[in-house]
């Protein structure tokens, strides 16, 4: 049997990424959830990515960040090389290169194995040929629990 990480080891972050899945920054913002205080009155709350979402989450911003732009807050590992990818046709080449930015970054991550069990960069389709499509399936570490998630980024 597997060893089981407690979700709290996976994380808790606000909700950014509410079907986790992302198409750039521009998709991304805080998400609200009902809420009954103590009164039992209902507000709206900020609303939590907790455990294997809270983990998936955490790959998408860290995919959609460019590299080094965290330096100044002391994380100039994080992030990935896929911004470098802008202007450039969407070719084999092209998506070599991605899938090799991805999978670097994904190194980056120690609640995830090392290898991924999925990692498919979609040919381009004919309404969007500047775009990545990007899906990825990992195994989170110490367990055989695997989470997947989709990003689309613009070239």
């Amino acid at each position: 049997m597997a060893e089981t990480i407690p979700l709290p080891q996976l994380g808790s972050d606000l909700l950014v990424t509410p079907f986790y899945e992302a198409d750039e920054w521009k998709t991304l913002d805080l998400d609200t959830r009902p809420a009954i205080l103590d009164d039992g009155s209902a507000c709206l709350d900020l609303a939590r990515a907790e455990g294997m979402g809270a983990l998936q989450q955490a790959l998408i911003l860290r995919l959609l960040t460019p590299l080094g732009s965290l330096t100044s807050l002391g994380h100039a590992s994080y992030g990935s090389r896929l911004h470098e990818l802008v202007g450039r046709e969407n070719t084999r080449s092209t998506r070599l290169l991605a899938r090799k930015y991805v999978l670097e970054a994904l190194a980056q991550e120690r609640r995830i194995q090392k290898t991924a069990l999925t990692l498919e960069i979609a040919p381009p389709a004919a309404e969007a040929p500047d775009r990545l499509r990007i899906f990825i399936r990992v195994l989170v570490a110490r367990t055989q629990d695997a989470i997947s998630l989709g990003l689309e980024v613009g070239l």
